[in-house]
């Protein structure tokens, strides 16, 4: 192996995380185990949002050495399954700890065929090395999985390998024989043989610069669904290679305030002409879209049926449908927030109030009715505008229990329902 290699393999971690999660109301500890690499000589580490997110507790690296060094989240991207980690530099350097990292490799440059080796913790064996090739360079799939719900895969194609990839290899490199990062393996198909995906280094990249200035990476939203136009130029009367489907448009979307309907082709983007013939090329425009400025106003050229037109669109920021989630253990209650996409994908007024996503048997929630998919919309008649809302009332409740009014809405129907102590 050249030196490259050995380096690479140097820079490959283990990562043991414990995160909370909720159950039936209920807070939880989970562990898991995922691999990762260093970047830098000042500790940041790459992995998967799978691995290490907001929900991390405590967060142990294992370096190639074998010594453990503690680890705190950096910033994380649900998007497209990236999230930093920094080292405690200080008790590393108290500790004589020495650590060496990789660099990043061109995966636009990758041909089918070509080499390449997963490195990582497969079922928590360190420093495991699989061989394969890239047996696909620009693959595209729904990812129905997501990230513990959060939305993924819409801004990139994978890079796929069948290179052995299992559980605990989610966070490791893909590397080329020179031990450059062309991917971050991420997940495998399941009941397959040798079916391995891995987000390309040229998407890794951008999230890492992105992440080490802001933590986070905010993308714009126009709020229109495309698809490919594969086998459907003849309905639509366009020529081959031209243009994108708008499948659909959500309501109250910037899209729909400028007057764009499902069945449009959209032909350019400020400009720029779009091709969406295959499923492949839909995630690059995507992410056309999605990079601009939170603000910006976008021009779209459409055509419809035979007509041309022209569209201005203010682009919004784009946001999960996952809001934040608490959990209140004197109702025994665990909730989420009702974000602007959960409001629009369900038809909602707004996005006031916090869905119920687990409630303890024998607490004041479930003696009092409420159940697991309710939103609860208002508290002694205050709106439940944020989680903090309800935080600060189960804080009152806390220091002083009396009898508690919530307005529930259940399957469009309006409820109020007393917690009493």
């Amino acid at each position: 192996m050249s030196g490259g290699f050995e380096r690479l393999l140097d820079s490959v971690v283990r990562i043991d995380v414990q995160e909370f999660n909720f159950d039936d109301g209920a807070r939880r500890i989970d562990s898991s185990i995922g691999s990762g690499v260093i970047l830098s000589q000042d500790g940041l580490i790459l992995t998967n949002a799978h691995v290490a997110g907001p929900k991390a507790v405590e967060i142990n690296v294992t370096l190639s050495n074998l010594e453990r060094v503690s680890a705190k989240l950096v910033g994380w991207d649900h998007w497209t399954d990236l999230s930093l980690l920094r080292l405690d530099l200080n008790d590393a350097k108290k500790r004589g700890l020495v650590f060496k990292h990789a660099e990043f490799g061109d995966s636009e440059k990758l041909y089918v065929g070509e080499t390449v080796y997963a490195v990582g913790t497969p079922h928590g064996l360190t420093r495991t090395v699989t061989r394969g090739i890239i047996s696909n360079n620009n693959r595209y799939f729904e990812d129905t999985e997501g990230v513990d719900g959060y939305e993924t895969g819409n801004f990139n194609t994978w890079l796929q390998t069948d290179a052995a990839i299992n559980p605990g290899n989610s966070g490791g490199p893909l590397v080329t024989e020179d031990g450059r990062i062309v991917g971050i393996t991420s997940r495998a198909y399941l009941g397959a043989n040798n079916l391995g995906f891995a987000i390309p280094s040229v998407i890794a990249k951008r999230v890492v610069a992105g992440l080490v200035q802001d933590g986070s990476i905010t993308r714009s939203y126009v709020g229109i669904v495309l698809k490919a136009l594969q086998d459907l130029e003849g309905f639509y009367d366009v020529a081959t290679n031209t243009g994108v489907l708008i499948d659909s448009v959500e309501a109250g979307s910037p899209a729909a305030a400028a007057g764009l309907q499902a069945g449009d082709i959209i032909l350019a983007v400020d400009g720029k002409k779009v091709d969406g013939r295959f499923p492949e090329q839909l995630p690059p425009i995507q992410n056309l879209i999605a990079s601009l400025p939170v603000g910006s106003t976008m021009a779209i050229d459409c055509k419809r049926g035979s007509k041309d037109i022209s569209s201005t669109i203010v682009t919004a920021k784009l946001e999960s449908r996952m809001g934040e989630e608490w959990v209140s253990d004197t109702w025994g209650i665990a909730v989420r927030k009702i974000s602007l996409a959960f409001a629009r994908e369900n038809q909602l007024l707004d996005d006031t109030g916090v869905l119920v996503i687990g409630v303890q048997r024998g607490f004041p929630a479930d003696v009092a009715g409420i159940a697991r998919g309710d939103i609860i919309t208002k508290i002694n008649q205050n709106p439940v505008s944020s989680v903090d809302v309800m935080k600060g009332i189960d804080a009152q409740y806390s220091e002083k229990p009396e009898p508690t009014l919530f307005e529930v809405q259940r399957e469009r129907r309006v409820s109020l329902v007393v917690l009493k102590p």
